[in-house]
C-alpha cells in the first residue's frame, strides 16, 4: 500500500497508533476542488511578542524554534490548511511558546502540504515556502503563528495566496522586505517545501496535527493538544515544567 492509500485512512489510523490525536484530524482523502477567489481575515498570533524572541533555524527538512540544547523537544507535524493544526497552535502550541522561551523545550516543526492534493490549489504549498523564506527573515515562530490564525474559514479555500501571505507578513514587524516578497511571490524554496512533504510522508505519520513530547503521544486523551491547560499538564506529566 502507497503512501497515499495509507493517508486516505488517516482519522482512524492516526488514532489507533496513538500519535497524540483523537478522532478529530486532517487526512488526504477525496475532496472538493479549492476556490481560488476566497478571502481571509489577517490576524496576529496571540503569543507574538513571545514567538519573537525564539531563534528557529532550518534542519534538514524541518524547522527548529527555540533553543538548539534545550533538554526537552516538542516534535510537530501540521498543514497550513488544516483546521485542527489551527486549533492546536491557539490551543497547546501556547504552553509550548512559553516553555521554549524559558529555554525549557525546543520545537521541531515538519509541515506538510497534503491537502493541496485533497482540495486542489497549492494554498499549503505556497504558505510553506513562505514560512520557509521567514526562517531567512529570523521572523518564523511570529509569520507562522499568523499564517495559522489567518487561516481560511474553509480547508478547501485556497485563500492562502501570495498577495494574502504578504498581508499576513504585514503583521509580523520587521518581515516584508525585498528578499522576503521576492521568494513568497517567486516560490523560491519549492525544492525545500518539497522535501518537508517527503519528510512527513516518510515520518509513517498519516494525518495532521501531530505532536509528540520527546518521541512519544502525550499523557492523557488526544484532545489535549487543543487546550492550553490541558496540554500545559501533559507536557508536565512528561517532565517539562
Amino acid at each position: 500500500m502507497g503512501v497515499r492509500a495509507i493517508r486516505r485512512a488517516a482519522v482512524v489510523v492516526v488514532a489507533a497508533v496513538g500519535l497524540g490525536l483523537s478522532a478529530a484530524a486532517c487526512s488526504s482523502g477525496s475532496g472538493s476542488g479549492a476556490s481560488s477567489q476566497a478571502e481571509l481575515t489577517v490576524k496576529t498570533a496571540p503569543e507574538a511578542a513571545t514567538l519573537a524572541k525564539l531563534p528557529a533555524k532550518v534542519a534538514g527538512a524541518e524547522i527548529v524554534v527555540g533553543d538548539p540544547a534545550a533538554p526537552h523537544t516538542v516534535t510537530v507535524y501540521e498543514d497550513p490548511r488544516c483546521p485542527f493544526c489551527k486549533h492546536y497552535e491557539g490551543g497547546g502550541a501556547t504552553a509550548v511558546t512559553r516553555l521554549a522561551a524559558e529555554g525549557k523545550v525546543k520545537v521541531r516543526y515538519t509541515i506538510a502540504s497534503f491537502l493541496d492534493a485533497n482540495f486542489g490549489g497549492s494554498g499549503s504549498k505556497r504558505a510553506v515556502n513562505a514560512m520557509r523564506a521567514a526562517v531567512e527573515a529570523g521572523k518564523f515562530p511570529e509569520f507562522h503563528a499568523a499564517v495559522f490564525a489567518s487561516q481560511p474559514e474553509k480547508e478547501t479555500d485556497d485563500a492562502l495566496t501570495a498577495d494574502n501571505l504578504l498581508k499576513i507578513a504585514d503583521k509580523v514587524p520587521g518581515l516584508r522586505g525585498a528578499a522576503f516578497d521576492k521568494a513568497v511571490r517567486e516560490d523560491t524554496y519549492k525544492a525545500w517545501v518539497k522535501s518537508a512533504e517527503g519528510a512527513f510522508e516518510d515520518s509513517g505519520v498519516n494525518g495532521s496535527p501531530v505532536v509528540l513530547i520527546d518521541g512519544k503521544k502525550p499523557a492523557g486523551a488526544g484532545r489535549a493538544i487543543f487546550d492550553t491547560q490541558a496540554f500545559g499538564k501533559a507536557l508536565a506529566a512528561a517532565g517539562v515544567s
